[in-house]
């Protein structure tokens, strides 16, 4: 996820939630209230389940990048002895 991408989706959910929030002080009535905590609820639950993917991400990365290293040092230098034979000729 680029951090463009993060700051967008981040804010986008933080500006719904104090939308519902204005909107519950704003509108009477049990069912704006309802209403309005039931999708600050649910925006607070999608910003814990993105740190979540973030942190799934980051470990996924750095495990990518521990195997990648012991790839490189069980392979080792690759040392190719230079052939005897000279290169064969084409017929003319």
């Amino acid at each position: 996820m680029t951090k463009r991408a993060r700051i967008l989706t981040y804010g986008s959910i933080v500006l719904v939630i104090l939308l519902a929030g204005l909107a519950r002080l704003l509108i009477d009535g049990f069912g704006a209230e309802v209403a309005s905590l039931t999708v600050m609820s649910l925006c607070l639950g999608a910003i814990v389940l993105l740190v979540f993917y973030e942190v799934g991400l980051s470990e996924d990365k750095a495990r990518a990048e521990e195997e990648a290293a012991r790839r490189r040092r069980s392979a080792g230098p690759v040392h190719r002895e230079p052939s005897s034979e000279l290169p064969r000729r084409r017929p003319d």
